[in-house]
C-alpha cells in the first residue's frame, strides 16, 4: 500500500498535533493510530486474511480480518468502514460495527518499529465469504477459520501468524467467544 499521512500520537494516545508519513512514524517509533476490524460468523469462526507476499511487516502469514491506519484527521470509525470496503469488498455502515476498545501494542520487525494504538471493532458477518473481493495487493485470500483451530494455530505454529503481541491475539479470541455464548 502507498505511504500515507497519519497522525501522530503519544504514548498517551493524545494527539500532538503533528503528522507524518507511515513510513516515518515506522522508521522512528512513533505511536500512531490503525483500525482493526474483527469479523465473526455466528458457526464460532473468525474471518482471517492472508497478507499479501511482499508486505512490510507480516508479509505471507494470517492476520485478522481487516486493518489499516487511520488517515491524518481522520475518524477511527470512518477508517475501520474505509478499510473493511477496500480490504475485502464489503460495505457497512458504522451501525454494523461494535467498538470493542482501544489497544496499545508495540512491535518491532526488519527496519521497522511499528508502535500504535488499535481501534479495535467487532462485526458479525453471516454472509457467503464468495461474495467478498479481496484486494489483491494487500491480500492473497481469506477463510473463516474456526476460534479453536486459530488458538491451536497460534500455540503450534505462530510464525504461520501476523507478530501481534499474543495477548492481543488471545484477548480478542475470548471477546468474540464471549460474544457468541
Amino acid at each position: 500500500m502507498a505511504d500515507e499521512l497519519i497522525d501522530i500520537v503519544d504514548e498517551n494516545n493524545n494527539l500532538t498535533g503533528v503528522q507524518k508519513m507511515k513510513s516515518e512514524a515506522h522508521r522512528d517509533g512513533l505511536w500512531h493510530r490503525a483500525a482493526h476490524i474483527w469479523i465473526y460468523n455466528s458457526k464460532g469462526e473468525i474471518l482471517l486474511q492472508l497478507r499479501a507476499k511482499g508486505k512490510s511487516i507480516g508479509s505471507d502469514v494470517w492476520d485478522l480480518s481487516a486493518a489499516g491506519h487511520i488517515g491524518a484527521g481522520e475518524d477511527p470509525t470512518i477508517s475501520a468502514l474505509r478499510e473493511t470496503q477496500e480490504e475485502l469488498g464489503l460495505d457497512v455502515k458504522s451501525e454494523d460495527l461494535e467498538s470493542y476498545k482501544v489497544i496499545p501494542e508495540k512491535m518491532g520487525a526488519k527496519d521497522i518499529e511499528n508502535n500504535e494504538f488499535h481501534y479495535v471493532y467487532l462485526m458479525r458477518y453471516d454472509g457467503d465469504i464468495n461474495n467478498l473481493k479481496i484486494q489483491e495487493e494487500e491480500l492473497q485470500k481469506i477463510e473463516f477459520v474456526s476460534i479453536d483451530t486459530i488458538g491451536k494455530g497460534l500455540k503450534d505454529n505462530p510464525e504461520k501468524y501476523f507478530p501481534h503481541d499474543m495477548s492481543y491475539w488471545n484477548e480478542m479470541l475470548i471477546a468474540i467467544k464471549n460474544k457468541l455464548e
